[in-house]
């Protein structure tokens, strides 16, 4: 058994291989025709949702594939062949779509259900390597993702081929998603605990401090109070506002090294001589990636929150942010 490749044959190998996976996507690229519309109108007219299935290396693309086409606006799921044939076949109903992967076209746990899945009245849409096989002339649409060879040197384990699938499928997924028009807001409510999810679903209202955690004093409070009121609530700003909890103004970390620089007396200077005065503000209802750039643009790490008639009704800084995962 050989055990001392050199690295630059290693490499080779590497190169070689990612050259004939990408060879085989844009032969199936070139030849793709009517069939991948006709299979696009299928999934679009499906009141029900498309069931991926397929055994051994196919049945891994087709969780792939049916998780990309579920988190696309395609209802979609997984269910193995082998197990349909036990029981989990009740997953089909007359309103969905089976999308039956299989290179040779001819696996058989694949093939027993086929009947069924057609006596259900469920439509089959088929993925093979084979467009004369048993599974392709079973169904109502057959998708070619056939290759002229696999990256595996002995010409054996499913390489090229699987990758040529799952191209196919994401293929079938994107136009999908663009038939449906669907957006980003729309791939954010799949996926709420992500990033993308986070910056297009949370809103100010639900990161912003509330209540009794906003730091607020009154303008003619001294110095020193508004420092305390800083020091509590830990937001390194504190709001100044009137009786009727308009904003006023707002003091931050950076305003005191100010004030103390030119001397202030925290003991008889007020709140309203050393605010700074127009704060930029928020509202409630915008998504906290438009307050991000609110801190970005103007340079600053805090935002007071006021509603239509300019009332303090929260505050936020960049840490709250980061917390909520925005940043």
């Amino acid at each position: 058994m050989r055990d001392h490749l050199s690295n630059q044959e290693l490499l080779a190998l590497a190169r070689e291989t990612l050259d004939i996976e990408a060879n085989a996507i844009r032969r199936m690229s070139s030849r793709l025709d009517e069939s991948f519309a006709e299979a696009c109108r299928l999934c679009l007219a499906t009141p029900g949702r498309v069931v991926v299935s397929g055994m051994g290396k196919s049945g891994h693309i087709s969780t792939k594939i049916a998780a990309t086409l579920a988190s696309t606006g395609t209802p979609a799921f997984f269910m193995h062949p082998a197990e349909a044939s036990h029981g989990d076949l009740g997953m089909i109903t007359s309103h969905d779509t089976m999308l039956a992967i299989s290179y040779s076209g001819e696996t058989e746990e694949v093939l027993t259900i086929v009947p069924l899945v057609r006596r259900m009245g469920a439509r089959l849409l088929s993925m093979t390597g084979n467009p004369a096989s048993s599974l392709a002339k079973a169904a109502d649409v057959h998708l070619d993702v056939s290759v002229t060879e696999e990256a595996c040197p002995l010409n054996l384990a499913p390489t090229a081929s699987t990758t040529a699938t799952l191209a196919m499928g994401d293929a079938l997924a994107v136009a999908l998603l663009k038939s449906r028009g669907f957006t980003a807001e729309d791939f954010a409510r799949s996926h709420p605990s992500g990033s993308l999810g986070k910056r297009l679903l949370l809103r100010v209202a639900d990161v912003m401090r509330k209540d009794d955690d906003v730091p607020a004093v009154k303008a003619d409070v001294r110095l020193r109070d508004g420092l305390m009121e800083m020091t509590e609530k830990g937001l390194g700003m504190t709001a100044i506002i009137d009786d009727e909890r308009r904003i006023l103004g707002i003091f931050t970390d950076g305003d005191l090294r100010r004030a103390l620089d030119d001397g202030a007396d925290v003991h008889r200077t007020t709140m309203s001589e050393v605010m700074h005065e127009g704060p930029k503000t928020a509202r409630d209802d915008i998504l906290a990636a438009e307050a991000v750039v609110t801190l970005e643009e103007n340079k600053i790490t805090s935002l007071l929150v006021a509603d239509g008639d300019n009332r303090l009704i929260g505050a936020l800084n960049i840490h709250d942010l980061f917390r909520a995962g925005i940043m």
